[in-house]
């Protein structure tokens, strides 16, 4: 174990946060280490957007579906997918860049998750918590609007951080041998290894909502993935530039 390791194996998603501002440099510190994530070929196909203006992050809020620490935290980050500024460089050396690709959309959003998760770890470091937020994506054209982000770049998710203001502790993952396999893919371990999960998670709902919330983790995940959500995301895409063909 070292501290590095310590930070990683404790994180929570903090909800809650203090009005405390992040000083220039913690914001600097964040943003530079999130730079240093891995690259594919060192294409750095990602921006990210830090929101401080009260009225905007009220409106973000409401887009990313009421979340009211998004108002709170006194940062807002705004991941985004960022292939406009790759055309921009090969226009300067009179290439029309090929955006319209699968691989490049995959490329962009490892790029721009590897360099968040960076960002999320040198924020933990200092004290400081976060919680992604998803829901940046239920309305993207609104956010993409309100944020004037151009053509070849979208927002996959955002990031609250600041002083934490409440401990909700750390959620149970399932155990390392239901995601690690041994040269080759066993599924044969699934079930068990999932029932096993699902007696966690069953005591971990009931300690944390005292009583009342008695589920398990394979009954979440089936009420999740029974219908398709967000579907609105590839005509979105599409309009933003982006294409998989």
């Amino acid at each position: 174990m070292n501290r590095t390791i310590e930070i990683l194996q404790n994180h929570r998603s903090i909800r809650k946060y203090k009005p405390t501002p992040l000083t220039e440099e913690q914001v600097e510190a964040i943003v530079r280490s999130a730079q240093m994530a891995s690259s594919s070929s060192n294409v750095q196909a990602y921006s990210v957007i830090g929101v401080t203006d009260p009225n905007m992050k009220k409106e973000l809020a409401a887009l990313a579906g009421n979340q009211a620490y998004i108002e709170q935290c006194p940062l807002f980050l705004v991941w985004c997918a960022d292939l406009y500024r790759l055309r921009e460089a090969c226009a300067m050396q009179n290439t029309e860049m090929v955006h319209g690709t699968m691989e490049n959309f995959i490329v962009a959003t490892v790029d721009t998750a590897l360099a968040a998760q960076n960002a999320a770890v040198a924020a933990e470091s200092m004290g400081l918590g976060i919680v992604y937020i998803g829901g940046i994506r239920n309305n993207p054209r609104e956010v993409t609007k309100l944020l004037r982000l151009p053509e070849l770049v979208y927002p996959i998710f955002g990031m609250c951080v600041g002083v934490p203001d409440h401990d909700p502790g750390i959620r149970p993952r399932l155990g390392s041998e239901a995601i690690f396999h041994q040269n080759t893919y066993d599924a044969g371990k699934f079930k068990r290894e999932i029932e096993s999960y699902d007696r966690v998670m069953r005591d971990y709902y009931l300690r944390r909502t005292n009583g009342k919330r008695d589920t398990v983790w394979s009954k979440e995940m089936s009420d999740k993935f029974r219908q398709p959500v967000r579907t609105h995301m590839r005509s979105f895409l599409e309009e933003q530039g982006f294409r998989f063909d």
